[in-house]
């Protein structure tokens, strides 16, 4: 599966993109039906010190997009909360797969 990587306002990092590809390679290895993944990683300048890292995924699937998008106080918990959030749609797409 290819995972495309996208930065608004922030530099590559080799460890967030390791990081992304740890968790989505485990949500693809439970849903097969996955077919390419888009991360994006972007800083927003705001007042509070717990939001300003965003983060999100989109996964493609047959017949329609899963989206996720996290606000955090880093970029590490934000992708594992948008992760989290993509795979309950992702346990919901499969069961409905499987009861057609």
């Amino acid at each position: 599966m290819n995972i495309n990587f996208e930065y608004h306002d922030v530099s590559a990092s080799q460890r967030l993109e390791a990081l992304a590809t740890e968790k989505i390679n485990k949500l693809e290895n439970k849903y097969d039906f996955m077919v390419a993944a888009d991360v994006y990683f972007k800083r927003e300048k705001t007042s509070s010190p717990q939001t300003g890292f965003i983060s999100g995924v989109r996964i493609n699937v047959p017949g329609s997009t899963i989206f996720a998008e996290s606000n955090t106080d880093s970029f590490e918990s934000a992708i594992a909360k948008a992760t989290n959030e993509v795979k309950v749609q992702l346990q919901k797409k499969k069961d409905k797969m499987q009861t057609h």
